[in-house]
């Protein structure tokens, strides 16, 4: 999409209904990506405007909305059986773009890389558990936008409660009804 005209700063200011000055303060303080043209103008790739108004949690205007990728979900579990199947699950849905990570560590490269959209965590795992990994997602500024799905066939008494406070979306008990988790990532997706 790198033939794609980007957008003015005007431009910008007419979709999110502020005022110019706005827009320049936000590319200014780094939370709005944009380049200078050799006519000292800003401009903002379509992607880079996309990105800033998930991070924000900003309505993106319909005409973008249409153009904007496939929803990016990352699962993170050491049961490769458990992840096959929900993969394949969400493989159904042809809205979906899927990686995957066995462990904590390597659902921490595969944020920065992949960067989804929701993470579905299982909760008990080798190393980094789940719960440090949902805390790493909520700390990260890169990672504002990302929704995360806790899922365990063991939550003790006040798991759940617990994750919820931290900024988990939702928790399944596995094993999880399949339509139960297709239709609440929809749900945190739109």
């Amino acid at each position: 999409m790198t033939n794609e005209k980007p957008l003015t700063t005007g431009e910008i200011a007419d979709l999110c209904h502020v005022h110019l000055r706005t827009v320049l303060q936000w590319i200014h303080d780094g939370k709005l990506k944009a380049y200078r043209t050799p006519g000292n103008h800003s401009r903002v790739s379509i992607d880079d405007f996309i990105a800033f108004l998930k991070q924000y949690n900003m309505p993106i205007p319909e005409h973008l909305a249409s153009r904007s990728e496939n929803s990016k979900i990352l699962i993170v579990d050491d049961d490769v059986n458990m992840v096959s199947s929900i993969k394949r699950l969400f493989k159904k849905e042809h809205s979906f773009e899927i990686d995957v990570a066995y462990d904590g560590f390597e659902a921490g490269i595969k944020l920065l890389l992949f960067k989804p959209d929701l993470v579905v965590l299982d909760m008990k795992m080798p190393g980094m558990n789940g719960y440090e990994v949902a805390q790493k997602i909520k700390r990260s500024a890169n990672c504002a936008h990302t929704k995360i799905i806790s899922v365990s066939a063991y939550f003790e008494e006040g798991d759940k409660e617990k994750l919820l406070q931290l900024g988990v979306n939702a928790c399944l008990d596995k094993p999880f009804n399949s339509v139960d988790l297709i239709e609440k990532a929809k749900e945190l997706l739109s």
